[in-house]
């Protein structure tokens, strides 16, 4: 049984914190088009977050807890700088101008766009002499292709016709269209750096969840200053309708505190790659949320731009999985080999200390 938890765990934690990811986007989209500051909702939902972990972190990891060193300290901070404020200042103020459904859809870019890095940085090479590797390949090139759909063609609507007049302005301008698109791939490539960072730092401070107060720390204060670009009026801090509040505490316990947690954890078992793998669950639980309970429109390019995402993503995840199976570089552990996979961990790892690439099923 503890092998069955051990192969499935990351699975699950990962679904679950992606759909839950997806309902908070659309509530967050609804918010947003409240008119409050973008950076004052990233800001408020850091700082709830640090304050539901702080005891947690201290009281479950106050034997564990290595010390905390300068080093650590900087690599939290430019993990915070990436994986907290540029991503929600860019990917929120993105999301203001499009909508849950769209934002959501780039979330599925994320493994291609985590793999390029990888391969820019060195931290992953790309064999093109097999079938496999041209998947490999091809793959991240047909979700990008599929993230210009969805930029480049807003489509009719494919529900509540009769409203398409009535819908606010950011839908109206086809610029502003762009605009949001372009703004939500560079919050969504600020979190794949986030995630080839936090892989480095789980190996000098593997602490989930002292690791994520600091980072939510750092988060709320650079979140703060750069919500001043925008506004330093008090009054926009002030909160009155309730489901802003409702939102931004579902925001910051769930999306950001545990969510974060949970994607520490599962890139430091199975890697960034698996950890992404599987965000296009993020556009399903949003879309349906948006559609279903928002009663939201839905447009035709985005639903195409997010299949042909989609497909590029799975051809990517099949063409990484076979790759894998096929030089047997990592296998999965099981009570007989554990020690053996401890000792093939420590020959097979890359510059980040671990590999990047985990199986891709339980």
């Amino acid at each position: 049984m503890g092998c069955i938890d051990a192969k499935w765990a990351p699975l699950i934690v990962i679904n679950v914190i992606y759909t839950i990811n997806g309902m908070v986007n659309a509530l967050l989209k609804k918010v947003l088009d409240g008119g409050i500051n973008h950076m004052v909702v990233a800001t408020y939902r850091l700082g709830i977050s640090t304050l539901f972990l702080l005891p947690i972190a201290y009281f479950w990891e106050r034997k564990t807890r290595p010390k905390l060193t300068a080093s650590v300290s900087f690599q939290l901070f430019i993990s915070a700088l990436f994986g907290a404020s540029l991503s929600q200042y860019f990917y929120l103020l993105g999301l203001s101008y499009t909508s849950a459904t769209l934002g959501s859809a780039f979330w599925g870019t994320l493994p291609s766009i985590t793999f390029i890095m990888a391969l820019i940085f060195r931290f992953e090479k790309l064999n093109m002499k097999t079938k496999a590797g041209y998947g490999v390949g091809l793959g991240p090139i047909i979700s990008l292709a599929g993230a210009l759909i969805l930029t480049m063609y807003q489509g009719i609507p494919l529900s509540n016709p009769q409203e398409h007049a009535m819908v606010s302005n950011i839908h109206k301008g086809h610029e502003n269209w762009i605009k949001g698109c372009f703004l939500l791939f560079i919050g969504v490539a600020f979190f794949s750096s986030w995630m080839l960072i936090q892989a480095k730092i789980q190996l000098s401070y593997p602490c989930p969840y002292s690791g994520t107060v600091i980072l939510s720390v750092f988060g709320t204060l650079q979140c703060a200053l750069l919500s001043l670009i925008k506004t330093r009026d008090v009054e926009d801090w002030i909160l009155r309708d309730k489901l802003t509040i409702i939102t931004l505490i579902i925001a910051g316990v769930f999306s950001q505190g545990i969510a974060t947690v949970g994607m520490s954890w599962c890139i430091e078992k199975r890697g960034p790659v698996f950890t992404s793998a599987f965000s296009p669950v993020i556009l399903m639980s949003a879309t349906l949320f948006d559609f279903l309970i928002l009663h939201r429109i839905v447009y035709l390019g985005s639903v195409i731009g997010s299949v042909v995402v989609v497909i590029g993503l799975y051809l990517f995840l099949w063409s990484k999985s076979k790759q894998i199976a096929d030089s047997k570089i990592v296998k999965l552990p099981t009570s007989a080999v554990g020690e053996a996979k401890e000792e093939e961990d420590h020959t097979n790892v890359n510059k980040l200390g671990r590999l990047l690439v985990s199986p891709m099923t339980p």
